[in-house]
C-alpha cells in the first residue's frame, strides 16, 4: 500500500515535471519567435517606406512628366510639383478609400487652380479580376485626365459622358468606379480646404 503511494506521488512528481518542461518550450519558442518578428520589422519597414516614397514619386512623374520639383506638403499625403523654372504644374495628392473587394489607393493630379484633373494612377487595389481591376487600366484612367473638378465628379452608366465632369463607369463593376469617383470628390474637396488654409 504505501509503495502504492510512493509510486503514485512520483508519477505525480513526473507529470508536473514534465507539464512544466512544455510550459517552458512553449514560452521559449514563443519568445524567440517573438523576437524574430520583431527584428524581421525593423528591418523590413525602412524598406517598405522606401519603396511606398519611390512608388509615389513614380506616379506623380507619370501624371506630371514634366515635374523637377516635388514638394511634400502635407505629411506625404499632398505634394506641390513644379517645373525646371519654378512654375507651379499643380498638386498631386494620395486618395484612399474602400472599393468593392478592399482598399483602393490612388494617386492623382489637379492643375494649379484645381479646376481640372491632370490624371490619376491606381497605387493598390484588390478589386476583382477582369472587373473592378480595371479601374487600373489605361482606359478607365485616361477619362480623368483633363476632368473639370468645379463640379464633383460623376459616371454614367453604358453610354458616353455628356458632361466635362463625368466619367463612363466599367460595365459589370459599377461599385469600383463608384468608389473611384467618391474617393476623389472627398480627396479633392481636402486638398481644396488644405490649400485654402495655407493661403
Amino acid at each position: 500500500m504505501e509503495q502504492q503511494e510512493n509510486k503514485n506521488i512520483i508519477m505525480k512528481i513526473f507529470a508536473g515535471s514534465t507539464a512544466l518542461r512544455m510550459v517552458c518550450a512553449l514560452l521559449a519558442v514563443g519568445l524567440v519567435s517573438g523576437a524574430f518578428l520583431v527584428l524581421v520589422y525593423n528591418y523590413a519597414t525602412p524598406k517598405i517606406e522606401v519603396n511606398k516614397k519611390s512608388e509615389t514619386k513614380k506616379a506623380i512623374m507619370d501624371i506630371f512628366p514634366d515635374a523637377k520639383d516635388i514638394k511634400d506638403m502635407h505629411n506625404e499625403e499632398i505634394f506641390s510639383v513644379k517645373d525646371a523654372s519654378g512654375k507651379i504644374l499643380g498638386y498631386a495628392f494620395t486618395a484612399e478609400g474602400n472599393g468593392y473587394q478592399g482598399t483602393i489607393k490612388m494617386l492623382a493630379g489637379a492643375n494649379a487652380d484645381l479646376t481640372s484633373m491632370k490624371g490619376i494612377e491606381v497605387l493598390e487595389s484588390q478589386e476583382t479580376p477582369g472587373l473592378g481591376a480595371e479601374i487600373a487600366e489605361d482606359k478607365f484612367r485616361g477619362q480623368f485626365n483633363g476632368l473639370s473638378i468645379t463640379h464633383d465628379i460623376e459616371y454614367v452608366k453604358n453610354k458616353k459622358p455628356e458632361k466635362p465632369y463625368e466619367i463612363e463607369a466599367i460595365t459589370g463593376a459599377t461599385i469600383s468606379s463608384r468608389s473611384v469617383v467618391s474617393i476623389l470628390n472627398e480627396e479633392i474637396e481636402r486638398v481644396r480646404k488644405f490649400l485654402k488654409e495655407q493661403r
